[in-house]
This record gives structure tokens, sequence and C-alpha cells, in this order.
């Protein structure tokens, strides 16, 4: 059931493109390809044993924290096609 200017559905599609949103961000931060043996960011040695758990990785474990805090900054809200969102 829509209501004011929204048709019909608009609230479930804002529901699916934040999901798809998220899901796309999170297929970006996987790692790819063969594992680094020296940080990309500030060239400290990858223990062999972070190498083997996680396939790919290119940042020691204190920069990748670094980069874990600055990636939880983001935010999720979806502003796409939002009437409310220009209200606010």
């Amino acid at each position: 059931m829509a209501g004011g200017f929204a048709k019909d559905g608009a609230v479930q599609e804002q529901i699916d493109a934040t999901i798809e949103d998220a899901i796309k961000r999170a297929r970006e931060q996987i790692p790819r390809g063969e594992s680094l043996t020296h940080c990309e960011e500030c060239e400290a040695a990858i223990p062999p044993a972070r190498r083997e758990a996680v396939p790919g990785v290119r940042l020691c474990v204190k920069c990748q924290s670094e980069h874990d805090k600055d990636a939880a900054k983001f935010s999720a809200y979806n502003r796409r096609g939002s009437k409310d969102s220009q209200l606010r």
C-alpha cells in the first residue's frame, strides 16, 4: 500500500537497493590474488600464518585495523530516491 507520493513497492525497492549496495561494498573488500609478504602501507612483514589464514592479504594487522576503523565510519543510509531523505 502506497502512501502520499510513493508508488506501490517503493519502500521495498529502497530496502533492496540498500542491501545490494552493502553486498557490493562487502565484495569489493574481499582480498584477491596472491598474499603479499610485506604490508602495502607500512612495509612491515606479514607473518606466514596471516598469509595462509587470509588469502590475498595486503595489509599487516595494525594497518588492517586502521582500515577497518575508517570503513566503520561509512553511513549505510540509502538516500537514493527517498523523498524523506530530502526532508531530514
